[in-house]
């Protein structure tokens, strides 16, 4: 076993993306594919890496770009200026992770009846628009993701199953926004869970994050509870 990865750039109008893929080539039929979401950053090592840890379970890992080729923020203030036009036009997000979804489709390793979406704090919301938006996959998982709806999916249905993995203390999803979430879920019709981890704060998973002052701190023990959550979940829903 070998796990090989390639840089892929994919376009909208005039618009260039660049993705990281990864797979493991001893698998020599389709396997089912995942799209890593990235934070409010950019796609960084971090989803680069996850990506890779996907490609070592059996699936086909794609780290999409929703800013365009090369553009990364540099730190809080840049890393909000680029997420911001997101959340003020949820569209826009949708149609992004639609096109990243269809590119994962694209792959010839990807078996594209077996596809998911995994995210990470602003990540995790883009993969839940994804199942707001009715978008065909099979599955959904968001990693302390901020979780406020938009406005423009009420009424629709989800085809994803859905898993939430949240820091109970996460300042920036206190727990009024859980239930809400929960409720927003069964309106969609969504197969939902949500994992809560007590005295968790925002990005337990980035072991960069160190600023409990801020809400945000890595904590190891719900890293790897919810990375064996997501892993059973994808099982699952690929079987």
């Amino acid at each position: 076993m070998a796990i090989q990865t390639r840089a892929m750039d994919y376009h909208c109008d005039d618009e260039v993306f660049a993705a990281r893929i990864a797979w493991d080539d001893a698998i020599t039929s389709p396997a089912p594919g995942v799209l890593v979401s990235h934070a409010w950053a950019g796609r960084s090592d971090f989803e680069n890496g996850k990506a890779e840890q996907l490609a070592a379970m059996g699936y086909v890992g794609f780290a999409l770009d929703l800013y365009g080729k090369g553009i990364v923020g540099s730190g809080p203030d840049e890393n909000s200026r680029l997420m911001q036009p997101f959340l003020d036009e949820r569209p826009l997000l949708q149609q992004r992770m639609q096109l990243a979804l269809d590119e994962l489709r694209s792959l010839p390793e990807v078996d594209t009846k077996k596809v998911a979406a995994i995210g990470f704090c602003f990540g995790g919301l883009c993969v839940l628009d994804l199942a707001r938006s009715g978008a065909d996959l099979g599955a959904v998982a968001s990693f302390h993701g901020l979780l406020g709806a938009p406005s423009n999916t009420s009424g629709n249905e989800s085809a994803a199953r859905v898993l939430i993995m949240h820091g109970w203390d996460d300042p920036m999803v206190p727990p009024e926004q859980v239930l809400a979430v929960a409720a927003e879920m069964d309106a969609l019709g969504a197969d939902w869970q949500i994992h809560a981890y007590g005295g968790t704060l925002h990005a337990f998973t980035n072991p960069q994050a160190a600023d409990p002052d801020q809400g945000l701190q890595y904590d190891r023990v719900a890293d790897l509870q919810s990375w064996n959550s997501l892993a059973h979940f994808l099982s699952e829903t690929f079987r």
